[in-house]
């Protein structure tokens, strides 16, 4: 019997865990051929012609969002961005009228951002169309555990074995969870390190390795991806004061001379520069942050042609 090709045609992408090895796989080889698309003189697709996406962002961004924008234009669909403080949110419109509203318009695919884990999980279950988690809470960020995935596999390195270090704000990180959740799949051996007050309890059964010392974690990685200290989600002091914090945890040039010399310095942005991450190593050969920005158009158009038409040009679905 022959193997079903995989397909992520009306799939709604909600967090990494539950996509495949295969569909993984998939992903990335469509996002090279996207990124093809996006060093032509005009960066255009029918794809997605006649197709509409809605963004929908009850939380500031500005990476993802614009992304995701230039991703569906790319594209050719037509794209609507839709800021919750200048929608009906503001007037007391809860969620779920919100993505009814949504859907009753015949968009195609809702991107969405919200502060409370499962919020995207919640729209996926009562909207028809495809649901892309662009960030719920502290949950999951899959399309950046992506990019962060094409980006080390463009240098050349595969997961298993790979010394992975994640560092810093891993409590109130979606980013973390998603890489987490993927690189521990794909065989990589994982290693978190930051305060101790900004690490999940239970993180060790996520099957990563937990250090008190950033020395520790850093020390012959292969990558280290730096966290944002995210001030905005924490209610209380997490550790003394930001040049403790810089002191001690953050990942400057001293610290990077632990990797191997060919370590990726990764960061999903924005950067608290000078708290979590030095100037220096934010601009370093071994930096790959504007790398990843790049590769986050690339992801998101193949996210996007894989879920909407199931990778399929326009021209030839049914």
């Amino acid at each position: 019997m022959t193997k079903a090709a995989v397909s992520l045609s009306g799939r709604d992408i909600l967090d990494l865990s539950s996509l495949s090895v295969e569909e993984y796989d998939l992903i990335m080889r469509t996002a090279a051929e996207m990124k093809k698309v996006m060093k032509r003189d005009i960066k255009k697709l029918p794809s997605l012609r006649g197709k509409s996406i809605v963004n929908l962002f009850y939380e500031n961004s500005t990476r993802t969002r614009s992304s995701f924008e230039l991703a569906g234009k790319y594209l050719g669909a037509d794209v609507i961005n839709l800021s919750t403080g200048t929608s009906s949110v503001k007037k007391g419109e809860c969620l779920k009228d919100t993505i009814l509203t949504m859907q009753s318009m015949a968009c195609d695919a809702i991107v969405m951002r919200h502060p409370v884990e499962g919020a995207a999980k919640y729209a996926a279950d009562i909207a028809a169309p495809v649901v892309i988690n662009a960030g719920d809470g502290a949950h999951a960020h899959p399309t950046q555990g992506l990019l962060d995935m094409f980006t080390i596999l463009e240098h050349g390195k595969q997961f298993k074995g790979l010394k992975m270090a994640i560092i810093g704000d891993i409590l109130y990180s979606r980013v973390a969870r998603s890489n987490i959740a993927a690189w521990t799949k794909l065989g990589a051996d994982v290693h978190v390190a930051g305060p101790m007050t900004l690490i999940p309890h239970d993180i060790q059964e996520l099957g990563v390795t937990v250090h008190k010392r950033v020395e520790d974690a850093i020390e012959g990685a292969d990558v280290v991806d730096v966290l944002r200290i995210q001030l905005e989600r924490q209610d209380k002091a997490m550790f003394p004061t930001p040049r403790e914090y810089a002191r001690i945890y953050g990942v400057n040039e001293e610290r990077m001379k632990l990797a191997k010399p060919d370590c990726l310095v990764m960061h999903p942005g924005p950067m608290n520069r000078g708290l979590e991450i030095s100037w220096d190593t934010g601009y370093s050969d071994q930096a790959v942050i504007r790398e990843q920005v790049t590769n986050g158009v690339a992801v998101r158009m193949a996210v996007l042609f894989l879920t909407i038409m199931g990778g399929k040009p326009v021209e030839n679905a049914n």
